[in-house]
């Protein structure tokens, strides 16, 4: 996105605005206008002009004018720009094609290979090559290998052959006039200029052909269109009355060219510039952008090919000074460059061929447009994205090719020694691995994704970075902070977890010793709610009740069971007494919820509840020290009273008759509601033991609603 906004608005804007300068000074002062950071170029359209030297011929305005002179400015500075970016573009074309810049620093190349060639290339290196190679080729004949032995002796006189004439020009092939590359320049020139009816090419002139074409197409034409609103080209006096004005570089004299030539449409469009003007200009501007693009992609396509020659030729000294002896990697490498070589020619050709499609298409486009310029550089810039695209897709099938080709041939001078699974056909020769015959110059996505991700995962990598696993990942900061969070509270955790296992362990004792003397252990309501209670004595967590329940044995509904029936009675504590004997109201409270829960399949957890509690209150009955000290009449006077006659009882009578009494009176009356509730949960279908329950319920209800300022009761210290 950055790279588009840039060719298409700062760059026009900043050569705009050094060119403009020396423009509009010559423009106001007379003399050639000429723009001369681009007239090095010397793009010349067809007809001969300049496309520095063109103007865009409209009124300046004046003091009295100042719209006029707006608007001449505002054309003026897109006009610059469009030349700027049009004739950039198709500069760059030609000069890839023409080989101008390689010239630059061929001779330094040329030097260089020399030098490297007289380094690698000694006989002593030379001999040691070659005995390695015959250790190879005895190996395969003392192993059976005949053929192959014998593909290898072929092999290594090949290089032999070879080898001594190409290091002596080590880059001959690829810099000279008559190397691969210049044939695949102008074989493809050649086919570009027969598809455009040139049956005899010269590869220079072609090149120069080429550029007057878009020249014409992307300058010429679509300028006239831009300033008079049609091609003035059409009327041969037009024609040259316009050529003659921008060789000069004077826009009033073109436009009384136009005036003298008869075309007063066009003459009337350049006396009245308008907003109109302004918006085609931006119109040129974003398709003059997409033609740079295109250019920019197509000359950095042909100068790699070449660049990716010179680099294969440096590579190539290598193989033909020694790798090419050796059997295996080192022979691959060799016929991989050499392979490289050739393909780069055959790129060179097909961006050529390309191009000269492309020109010829658009040379046709605009000869069938009849006027309608401005239509056709829309659809120009259409076709040029597509093409740029296209180019892509056309790289990449080369490349397949190239990976395809050098795999053949050296899988067929290995001969038996390739390994399978490489595909094509043939499996994967020695060396080529799974990189691309394009080689070192360049990596495939997906293998640059692997590297990274093998940089990322490097134990390496993560010291280098402050200790930090996978360093590249999102969040990886934070995950090495709690990482080293769970590192300093992992023994706490462990310690945490090893104190809850113990507990769950104690638990369970505690569960098992609960079932001590009753009759089926879980198996029966009594046998739960006695673990029950035991648990809850034991503070354990209300989450952990249930597994342990079940870990002992008892179902799901018993389960459930047991904690309703716990839970009623707690709810019917909710009006607790404070002043009260807890373990007595916790009785009650589990001997109401019998009664009131007759009709319930749970009603056999509801009675082993009440026979808990029971239990629970006689453990909490002390029974007197000194039996002989009982008062038997007061203990008959209080069991046989009923809740009034309890309350006609004075304080110091509770006091007169003693400890041993009073406490004598709460464990008889603990005991006797213990066989009340126990009596009935062994036979819940007696309505009796009902009755004696629920008496026994009334009576401690009794109890439990005592005056506190009534004296002690029997269940006072």
């Amino acid at each position: 996105m950055l790279a588009v906004i840039f060719v298409l608005f700062v760059f026009p804007g900043l050569l705009g605005a050094v060119a403009n300068a020396q423009y509009l000074a010559a423009a106001t002062g007379g003399g050639v206008s000429e723009i001369d950071g681009l007239s090095w170029m010397h793009i010349h359209d067809s007809y001969g002009v300049p496309l520095a030297n063109y103007a865009f011929a409209t009124d300046h305005g004046g003091v009295l004018d100042p719209g006029s002179t707006i608007l001449w400015a505002i054309l003026g500075f897109e006009f610059i720009g469009y030349i700027a970016i049009v004739t950039t573009a198709i500069w760059l074309i030609g000069n890839a094609l023409s080989f101008q810049w390689l010239n630059m620093f061929g001779s330094a190349l040329t030097g260089v290979a020399d030098r490297l060639t007289g380094q690698i290339a000694t006989p002593m290196l030379l001999i040691t090559a070659a005995t390695i190679g015959a250790f190879c080729v005895a190996w395969f004949w003392v192993r059976g290998y005949h053929a192959k032995a014998m593909l290898q002796i072929v092999t290594m006189l090949g290089v032999a052959v070879l080898g001594p004439v190409f290091l002596a020009e080590p880059l001959g092939d690829v810099l000279s006039s008559d190397g691969l590359l210049a044939k695949g320049r102008d074989l493809g020139i050649s086919v570009a200029a027969g598809l455009n009816g040139n049956n005899n090419p010269n590869p220079n002139q072609l090149v120069t052909t080429m550029q007057r074409d878009l020249a014409d197409n992307f300058a010429r034409r679509p300028v006239q269109v831009w300033n008079f609103g049609h091609v003035v080209d059409e009327q041969p006096a037009c024609r040259s009355a316009w050529s003659a004005g921008m060789t000069a570089g004077d826009d009033e004299r073109v436009r009384k060219g136009m005036q003298s030539c008869g075309d007063s449409g066009a003459y009337a469009k350049a006396q009245n510039p308008s907003m109109g003007q302004v918006g085609t200009g931006l119109m040129l501007l974003i398709c003059g952008g997409i033609l740079l693009v295109f250019a920019v992609v197509l000359g950095i396509r042909v100068i790699k090919a070449a660049l990716d020659a010179i680099y294969h030729g440096f590579m190539s000294i290598f193989g033909f000074a020694a790798g090419g002896f050796v059997y295996g990697p080192t022979q691959t490498f060799l016929i991989r460059n050499i392979v490289d070589g050739f393909v780069a020619a055959g790129r060179m050709t097909a961006y050529t061929i390309f191009l000269g499609i492309y020109v010829l298409f658009m040379g046709n486009l605009f000869a069938q447009a009849k006027g309608q310029t401005m239509a056709v550089i829309v659809i120009a810039g259409t076709v040029e994205i597509v093409a740029i695209s296209q180019l892509k897709r056309l790289n990449r099938s080369l490349t397949r090719g190239n990976d395809w080709i050098a795999n053949r041939f050296a899988l067929a001078v290995q001969g038996s020694g390739a390994r399978p699974g490489g595909g094509g056909g043939g499996g994967s020769a020695l060396g080529m691995g799974d990189a691309r015959a394009g080689g070192s110059m360049h990596g495939g996505l997906m293998s640059g994704l692997g590297m990274l991700n093998t940089i990322n995962a490097s134990p390496a990598t993560a010291w280098l970075l402050g200790a930090t696993v996978a360093p590249l990942n999102p969040l990886s900061r934070r995950k090495k902070g709690m990482d080293l969070n769970n590192i300093a509270v992992s023994p706490m955790v462990r310690q945490l977890h090893e104190y809850n296992h113990a507990g769950r362990g104690n638990w369970r004792v505690k569960a098992a010793g609960r079932l001590s003397g009753i009759d089926r252990g879980t198996g029966s309501a009594l046998g739960v709610q006695n673990i029950l209670d035991g648990l809850g004595d034991s503070k354990v967590p209300d989450a952990m009740i249930a597994p342990i329940l079940l870990a002992m044995g008892a179902t799901d509904q018993q389960v459930i069971d047991a904690q309703r029936a716990l839970a009623v009675q707690k709810a019917s504590m909710k009006d607790f007494n404070p002043n009260g004997f807890a373990p007595l109201q916790k009785a009650v409270a589990a001997g109401y919820a019998v009664e009131n829960h007759q009709d319930t399949a749970a009603l056999p957890a509801f009675a082993g509840q009440a026979v808990v509690a029971a239990d629970n209150f006689v453990r909490h009955s002390t029974a007197p020290m000194n039996p002989n000290a009982v008062d038997d009449q007061f203990v008959q006077r209080v069991m046989n009273s009923d809740e009034h006659q309890l309350r006609t009882i004075t304080p110091d009578e509770w006091r007169n008759v003693g400890r041993d009494t009073r406490q004598h009176i709460g464990r008889r009356l603990a005991l006797e509601h213990q066989e009340a509730a126990t009596n009935y949960y062994h036979n819940q279908n007696d309505r009796a033991l009902l009755q004696a329950l629920q008496l026994s319920n009334r009576r401690l209800a009794n109890f439990n609603s005592l005056d506190p300022n009534g004296g002690p009761n029997p269940w006072s210290s």
